[in-house]
């Protein structure tokens, strides 16, 4: 059964990433950390005119949920790893000086039952204190932090935030605003899936749901299968029996005015492999737009090279290469069902959003409705 949608509705801004000036004041800075099932990643920015500026970040695989598909508890040794990352992000905090943060906690937390254990380890051995947030507002802060790469000519909208232990899926109906306004639209979805009275066109999320399966969790359930090609034939099949219970699935959906944007290290892996890129560019990839055709050529790449050639394919990293073909086959399934000319990269989530929400509530931020 797909979880509840959150009510409510509100305004945000557009995201960017420029370098900030050399010593902004401390009491204008902002803190975000996303520890998912698989990463660890955090942004520290400054907020400036209806957007923002990057002071710091961090971002590095700590595995956390290694092993949780089996024992449904967090291990020693992932504990571990990530507790000595979560070190250098609070390094990076006190460096700065920043006192407004928010640090949230994702999918692995949600579903370990040694979470609340976890939660203060960490607090007692780095002083962060982290907060287990709902798929919800997951799901809304994923698509809020993507707005600015919504078309104006987009009717029908998914988002698709593939992580390491979920999926969210939402589906927007932009018909009823004006063209012009649709990015702005779901900026204002920041607070809520539902408006509340705002006096602003506003765009109707028809469903939403989150998939107990990420990179790393639906990689764990086929680990056993030896063969390359059936294990990935069976991941994808598995991803689609599980999304059948989100709305849009049944209807069929016209390629002219659809429009997908994914935000994952699945998708912004695929849109490097597609360029070629040889050392990973944020500028190349972010905003980059990708046909059905496009991306399953990546995917039929991948599968040629083996495990061997996806190891030591600098396209895909290190990193990545054992997660590089469950995400394919996430992406290979919704793409079965709705194909598209126009899938969006996006190489930002959680954090930007928390960031917003942060910013927008404090008033620092310029209007944009």
């Amino acid at each position: 059964m797909a979880p509840k949608r959150p009510e409510g509705a509100g305004a945000f801004p557009l995201p960017v990433e420029p370098p900030a000036p050399p010593t902004p004041d401390p009491a204008e800075l902002y803190g975000a950390l996303d520890l998912g099932t698989n990463s660890c990643r955090m942004l520290i920015a400054q907020p400036k005119g209806s957007q923002f500026h990057v002071v710091d970040s961090f971002s590095k695989s700590v595995q956390l949920g290694a092993g949780l598909e089996a024992s449904g508890r967090l291990s020693r040794n992932s504990m571990a790893r990530t507790v000595q990352a979560l070190h250098i992000c609070r390094k990076k905090l006190e460096k700065h000086g920043v006192r407004r943060m928010r640090l949230v906690a994702t999918e692995a937390c949600r579903r370990a039952t040694n979470a609340r254990e976890f939660m203060s380890y960490v607090r007692r051995e780095t002083g962060l204190a982290l907060e287990i947030i709902e798929p919800e507002e997951e799901a809304r802060l994923a698509v809020v932090s993507c707005a600015p790469l919504v078309s104006t000519r987009t009717r029908q909208l998914l988002v698709v935030d593939i992580g390491g232990g979920s999926t969210e899926l939402v589906w927007i109906d932009l018909t009823s605003v004006p063209r012009l306004e649709r990015p702005k639209a779901i900026m204002r979805l920041h607070t809520g899936f539902k408006p509340t009275g705002s006096p602003f066109p506003h765009a109707r999320v028809v469903d939403w749901i989150s998939v107990p399966l990420g990179v790393a969790t639906l990689r764990d359930q086929f680990i056993d299968v030896e063969d390359d090609a059936a294990r990935f034939a069976l991941m994808s099949w598995f991803f689609e029996e599980n999304m059948q219970e989100f709305a849009p699935y049944a209807a069929e959906q016209a390629r002219e005015g659809f429009q997908i944007i994914g935000t994952s290290g699945t998708v912004t892996t695929v849109a490097a492999s597609h360029l070629g890129l040889r050392r990973y560019d944020r500028n190349k990839v972010d905003g980059l737009r990708m046909t059905s055709d496009q991306i399953d050529k990546v995917i039929r790449d991948y599968l040629h090279l083996g495990p061997a050639g996806r190891r030591a394919d600098p396209r895909i990293g290190r990193d990545r290469h054992t997660l590089i073909m469950s995400g394919a086959a996430i992406l290979q399934a919704l793409l079965r069902v709705w194909p598209t000319d126009r899938l969006s990269v996006a190489d930002r989530g959680l954090r930007e959003g928390l960031l917003y929400a942060q910013m927008s509530a404090d008033g620092v931020l310029e209007d944009v409705v």
